[in-house]
């Protein structure tokens, strides 16, 4: 299929076709509908070199990703290629393990102009190392960012977040409430622990109690659950950092033969399909994922059109969607 098909589909010209492809600004909306629906109906696919040499620019995104076998990292990705994808983009996908060596290898494709801009989802103590890499290049960072403001960042406020499932825990009448977290590198943990302590001492319960689970996996957060279990007091309420982690803690609640939420209620975060999966239903803080990477991905095509745009830090607001866990 050529351009040229393309624009008698569209019924444009073949510049405004041209003009599409290399995103600029000047197509009109309705236009620009039209050629994409044309390009999806037909299958093209453009030479990338061919427009690379023509534009210095690649139409490809480098999505650097911690864990993607993490489901709130996945749910991003995927808003962040469905937003590619309507601006004519392509994402190239690394799953960094948050090892700054294999971040190093990935981001080699910057200097060789291999991608125009980058989206990354690492540590918030990564971001120093990573700043040193990427340079002056347009960047922008999913739900971990730095307070001086010279990133572009996307998240939710963890620290208000994790108020609003202690403060509902409590109103709950729950007067034990644990906290299973993860790795305190990553700064939503930090946040979330902040939030935490901040609602309990609010709500005036002095008892707490928390758990580190070694990864974000359904054994770690069994073994954490089995720590808190081992403890002098029993919780009456946990509430951990990833539905993951949740549905860890809920299947050692039920393997040590304690009902939920009777004698132990349960409450997750990120509001990944895995709540409705379990049983009884998972409680959880619910981020708005797939919308968190598409706005993502909409600030890093704005950082590539224009460089010296100011970096932006857009906050979103989480909801608590309440189950039969808690």
């Amino acid at each position: 299929m050529s351009i040229q098909k393309i624009a008698r589909m569209a019924g444009v010209s073949v510049a405004t076709v041209s003009r599409v492809l290399n995103n600029s600004d000047s197509v009109k909306p309705a236009n620009r509908q039209k050629v994409l629906e044309a390009i999806e109906e037909s299958n093209y696919q453009p030479n990338l070199l061919a427009r690379q040499l023509r534009t210095a620019r690649s139409s490809m995104i480098l999505v650097l990703v911690s864990d993607i076998s993490n489901p709130f990292c996945a749910e991003v990705v995927k808003g962040i290629e469905e937003q590619a994808e309507r601006n004519g983009y392509r994402i190239l996908l690394c799953n960094s393990g948050a090892d700054i060596a294999r971040s190093r290898s990935s981001l080699q494709l910057l200097s060789g102009k291999m991608v125009d801009g980058i989206i990354t989802m690492d540590a918030f103590s990564k971001l120093p190392e990573l700043s040193q890499l990427i340079g002056t290049a347009p960047w922008v960072q999913c739900a971990e960012h730095d307070d001086n403001g010279q990133i572009s960042c996307v998240g939710i406020d963890d620290d208000v977040a994790a108020q609003s499932v202690v403060h509902y825990l409590a109103g709950q009448g729950r007067q034990r409430i644990a906290l299973i977290n993860h790795d305190l590198r990553y700064r939503y943990a930090r946040l979330r622990q902040q939030g935490y302590a901040h609602q309990l001492k609010e709500q005036q319960l002095a008892w707490q109690a928390i758990a580190y689970a070694s990864e974000l996996s359904f054994s770690a957060g069994k073994a954490a659950m089995n720590e808190l279990l081992a403890g002098e007091t029993r919780p009456d309420a946990v509430f951990a950092v990833s539905d993951t982690l949740a549905a860890g803690a809920m299947a050692a609640i039920q393997q040590a033969g304690l009902r939920i939420p009777q004698e132990i209620a349960v409450v997750g975060f990120d509001g990944s399909e895995l709540a409705d999966m379990v049983s009884p239903p998972l409680t959880t803080l619910a981020q708005p994922s797939r919308e968190i990477g598409r706005r993502a991905c909409e600030l890093v095509l704005q950082k590539i059109i224009r460089p010296d745009s100011p970096p932006q830090c857009v906050s979103m607001q989480g909801e608590l969607v309440v189950r039969a866990s808690s």
